[in-house]
């Protein structure tokens, strides 16, 4: 009975390390790549035999029991790709964004070391209530990619800027109306008042 307690007892301890042995073997992540396990993001730091330990971009460490992985993303092995949606008013004309943009993607990638491939232009995306959005996407290192999206933010509405162009924002435009002169005799009155009062009446408790 001891003995069948025990071993029981020893099975989910049994499964981690079986997982553990084949993680290693066969080479999923190393410590210091990013991986994604079980939706959860962030550094590998420690692979024991019996869990994995991830660090996310938060200083928060995630131990996960070997035999509970799942679903495994190695985003270390290959390069990441940085997309950024870009935005540009109505107004100004398509060909206008992508003649600017064709002369200044080699000095993006200048002013972006970061940035392995690209930055490339995919074209329109989407239509939103005040401006157009397109796309534009480059291939970095995963750990740099958040980092390379802002980049490429920040020099897209410095190209916008030095050609006198501007993203558009919503604006309220306020009319006033004409005024009109709304009869109500006293009759209309009465009648007025004798229904709020029969509601009042009937609303109670």
């Amino acid at each position: 009975v001891l003995t069948l307690i025990v071993g029981l007892g020893a099975q989910p301890l049994i499964a981690d390390i079986i997982a553990g042995i084949f993680i290693i073997f066969e080479n999923e992540y190393n410590v210091g790549e990013i991986v994604t396990i079980n939706d959860f993001r962030g550094t590998v730091i420690e692979i024991g035999i019996r869990s994995t330990k991830l660090l996310d971009a938060a200083g928060n460490i995630k131990i996960i029991n070997n035999s509970a992985i799942g679903d495994v993303i190695n985003l270390s092995r290959e390069l990441s790709l940085a997309v950024v949606d870009c935005d540009f008013p109505y107004d100004v004309p398509i060909e206008l964004i992508e003649n600017i943009l064709n002369s200044n993607l080699n000095a993006i990638a200048k002013n972006i070391p970061a940035i392995k491939e690209g930055p490339y232009y995919k074209g329109v995306c989407m239509y939103k209530d005040s401006n157009v959005t397109i796309k534009l996407v480059a291939k970095c290192l995963e750990e740099e990619r958040f980092q390379v999206e802002r980049d490429i933010m920040r020099e897209y509405r410095r190209l916008l800027r030095e050609n006198d162009i501007d993203i558009a924002f919503p604006q309220v435009v306020i009319n006033y109306p004409a005024e009109k002169d709304y009869v109500v005799t006293k009759k209309d009155k009465r009648i007025a008042d004798k229904f709020t009062d029969a509601q009042k009446e009937m609303s109670q408790n």
